[in-house]
């Protein structure tokens, strides 16, 4: 019944949806070539903020637990599974003081406006996932990025979404590329609950009237643990986390 109640519902939802990133798209433009990169971040904010109450169109409400428990003044390592594209537009949004940059599969990189043009001017790392050469140097220059800048990387380690909500075992070597070069940063696990059911039904439609959550972790120094240890102790938490498969 609700697959069928979401039907029109959806065709509105989208609608909006993508009249948000139409519009934001020239404005990214004109913000990063004209007024430089804080100008272009505040519209990247702007935008998740649209899409995030596109959402509430139809009956998607948000809790981010634990936020203020993520240390300031250093780079982030935000180390998450990973259920759907409203993973990423809530990110940005809930933890925008930390100036989020994805570890993203480059096919995103093209095609889909505002969303693109961030990913590829934005600081984010594009990469090929049957090209783990091509994956090294761009996750790299990432993490020497938020080293430098104190700002934060964020990446998926099951590699693709969970249709389910059940974490896939998490792959490390992006993890380790960004603690090798971000030697000063702090692995943030974050959880990730409900989010898949948004698209259970595939893009169209929408689930309906679902509550996501977004869970923090304690805080791990990269500098404290040697990198067996502190991956064990992120997809400990992480999975702990995610509680609806259970």
């Amino acid at each position: 019944m609700q697959k069928i109640i979401s039907y029109p519902i959806s065709v509105i939802y989208y609608l909006i949806f993508s009249s948000c990133l139409l519009v934001f798209h020239p404005i990214q433009w004109i913000c990063l070539n004209v007024f430089g990169y804080q100008a272009h971040k505040k519209s990247v904010d702007y935008l998740n903020f649209c899409l995030l109450r596109c959402t509430n169109l139809v009956g998607t409400t948000y809790k981010v637990e634990n936020r203020e428990t993520i240390p300031t003044g250093v780079p982030i390592i935000f180390v998450s599974n990973h259920q759907s594209m409203y993973d990423i537009i809530a990110m940005i949004w809930y933890f925008r003081r930390f100036h989020c940059k994805f570890v993203s599969k480059k096919e995103l990189g093209k095609g889909i406006p505002s969303v693109s043009y961030n990913l590829r001017h934005g600081g984010s790392a594009l990469i090929d996932r049957k090209d783990p050469k091509q994956a090294i140097p761009a996750i790299k220059g990432l993490s020497e990025y938020i080293e430098k800048y104190k700002r934060s990387a964020v990446i998926f380690p099951e590699g693709t979404r969970s249709k389910t909500g059940k974490p896939k075992e998490f792959a490390q070597n992006g993890v380790k590329i960004l603690c090798k070069y971000a030697p000063s940063a702090y692995i943030v696990p974050v959880s990730i609950n409900n989010s898949w059911k948004m698209v259970k039904f595939g893009l169209f439609p929408v689930g309906l009237g679902n509550h996501l959550t977004f869970t923090v972790h304690k805080a791990l120094a990269v500098k404290d643990y040697n990198f067996a240890d502190l991956m064990a102790m992120t997809e400990k938490a992480v999975v702990e986390g995610v509680n609806e498969y259970k």
